[in-house]
């Protein structure tokens, strides 16, 4: 069998979803995601089990579905952002934690929101004022 050895991106088909043209910005979506965020951040504190990891982020605002859950989680393991250990004992337990990588990504993005809440009420003056130019200019 030949291997390949053309440092040229592969052909893209009409139904490429957008991984091997722009794998960086797909990487970006799901640690930046409304769910990725959260999951990220949760599990920078310790590993946590299915259902403890869905209430943890309840608490922080709005319920996670558990569709949407496990698709985060499943979009994160195979970024090899988060690692799913599945011990065969009854009931089954499944605990999720973050990887090297993962943790890395999560401190980034815990960064990334503390900067948002400490620079909230900058964000909200701006929005005022951008709104008092639209509703001036609207009338005038």
């Amino acid at each position: 069998m030949a291997v390949s050895t053309s440092t040229s991106p592969p052909a893209v088909s009409g139904n490429d979803t957008g991984e091997t043209m722009c794998p960086h910005r797909l990487v970006l979506e799901h640690v930046t995601s409304r769910w990725g965020v959260l999951v990220l951040i949760e599990l920078l504190d310790r590993p946590y089990r299915f259902s403890e990891l869905r209430r943890a982020i309840g608490r922080v605002g709005k319920g996670v579905s558990e569709k949407m859950l496990t698709q985060t989680l499943q979009t994160l393991e195979r970024d090899g952002l988060v690692h799913r250990d599945a011990r065969p004992v009854i009931p089954p337990r499944v605990d999720y934690s973050l990887t090297d990588l993962g943790r890395e990504a999560a401190e980034q993005v815990r960064g990334l929101a503390e900067w948002t809440q400490r620079r909230m009420g900058a964000v909200q003056e701006a929005r005022e004022r951008y709104d008092v130019r639209k509703a001036a200019a609207a009338q005038g």
